[in-house]
């Protein structure tokens, strides 16, 4: 009888897929990304948010998304606190801008409001098409060079050098060589194409560690989940802070990064599944639903915005269909939960194999920037080569939002520019007065 009522909820007839292909699928697709319960920690952890708290929060978070994204928008798509944006949160606004995390989960809170608003009522057209296809593509490549920049700083691999700025790590390490190992056999699974190649490579160097003595036993492996408490609700008591120029550049960065990180990966996906008709995607509304209340959700509970997950990818190519998928992945997110004990042996050279593979996989939007118009190319690549150099996600977007109108003003292109980019042109140029005169 269950079965016959998600046989028809779901339409597993009409896409031509079966229960328990719709199960694998949910399944593969959480082992391919359940890194994050421990990366997102790690990465929030540096800003000096509680990491207990935090895994709690990243598996509610990802667990909500899902299951909206699988019951109401229908689609076998996870949703999970991107990579990436957390680094935003963490390296540069909190480390580097030096503003408490307490302010920034406020921040992350007013777009998470501004976002759901948006979807509402239905503006993601107006504002797509506002921000140019070449910026879009230099700001995923950008992020994707900033995290693999950290994961490489992080693993040991790339160390400050007060001669040369940076310089390769030692060898004599045995830290670094977890990582290097790390790397290798997650290259080789990827190559492979093997399931969860990310999240077997993690296993593998938390149990090279701790055989080797690098890494420390656990105390256990299941217990409860940790205690929300030092995160939850911190984003309401702090929205006062958010009070100046800089600050609301920081929101809206969240919300630039969100959502064309969202919108883009929800296309992609879409386009493998076979979903696009006639060049859109249906139900598009309720998938960006799902995001905004994850991250909506996630704001308030303690971890940085949500994002669709190119992993997903894995499950739709083991024949995930339905909505059903993403509610299997969000349960055993629930689920996972359980193992918050491993946090312990997930050390920065655990995951910093895991932060250069998804650079390198955020690097592939690349290919898609036309070099040869250099009116283009120019703000892309101040754009791609200026988060990882200023170890800013959002000062690599404003050097693209600043230079972009100008170049193509002096192409003779001015008219081809969305006013709301004039727009962004004017609040990036006070952003970097505000941020370098504060």
């Amino acid at each position: 009888m269950n079965e016959n009522w998600l046989s028809r909820y779901f339409q597993f007839s009409e896409l031509k897929t079966t229960l328990g292909r719709e199960s694998l699928a949910g399944l593969t697709t959480f082992i391919s990304m359940a890194y994050i319960l421990f990366v997102n920690p790690a990465v929030l952890g540096a800003s000096g948010m509680d990491k207990g708290a935090v895994f709690t929060a990243t598996a509610i978070a990802s667990a909500l998304g899902c299951l909206i994204m699988g019951i109401v928008a229908k689609y076998p798509i996870a949703i999970a606190p991107g990579l990436g944006v957390n680094a935003f949160f963490a390296y540069t606004v909190v480390l580097g801008m030096k503003i408490p995390w307490q302010t920034a989960l406020a921040g992350v809170f007013i777009a998470a409001v501004v976002f759901f608003i948006i979807t509402i009522f239905k503006l993601r057209e107006m504002i797509i098409d506002a921000i140019p296809q070449s910026l879009k593509l230099a700001m995923a490549a950008g992020i994707g060079l900033f995290i693999a920049f950290i994961g490489l700083h992080e693993g040991g691999l790339i160390v400050a050098n007060k001669d040369t700025m940076v310089a390769f790590g030692a060898l004599n390490v045995g830290t670094t060589w977890l990582t290097i190992f790390g790397l290798i056999v997650t290259i080789i699974l990827m190559v492979r194409k093997v399931p969860g190649a990310i999240f077997i490579g993690m296993v593998l160097t938390s149990v090279l560690g701790m055989i080797t003595g690098l890494i420390q036993l656990p105390s256990a492996i299941v217990s409860t989940a940790p205690s929300l408490a030092p995160t939850f609700g911190v984003a309401l008591s702090h929205l006062s802070d958010i009070n100046t120029v800089q600050l609301a550049v920081v929101v809206l960065t969240f919300l630039l990064v969100t959502f064309f990180d969202t919108a883009g990966t929800l296309i992609g996906l879409a386009q493998q599944a076979g979903f696009i008709k006639d060049n859109k995607m249906p139900r598009v509304g309720r998938a960006l639903l799902a995001d905004s209340t994850s991250m909506l959700v996630g704001s308030l509970i303690g971890t940085s915005p949500t994002s669709a997950y190119i992993e997903s990818s894995t499950g739709i190519a083991v024949g995930g269909r339905s909505g059903f998928t993403a509610v299997v992945t969000g349960i055993l997110f629930l689920f996972g939960m359980l193992f918050s004990p491993l946090l312990a042996v997930v050390t920065s050279q655990v995951t910093a194999p895991a932060l250069i593979i998804v650079g390198v996989l955020m690097a592939s939007a690349l290919k898609e920037i036309p070099w040869d118009e250099f009116e283009i190319a120019v703000p892309a690549f101040l754009t791609v080569l200026g988060m990882p150099l200023t170890y800013s996600i959002s000062d690599g977007i404003a050097l693209g939002f600043i230079v972009y109108p100008i170049t193509m003003l002096v192409a003779g292109k001015g008219k081809k520019v969305h006013p709301i980019v004039y727009i962004l042109f004017v609040v990036f140029l006070v952003f970097f007065w505000v941020l370098n005169y504060k």
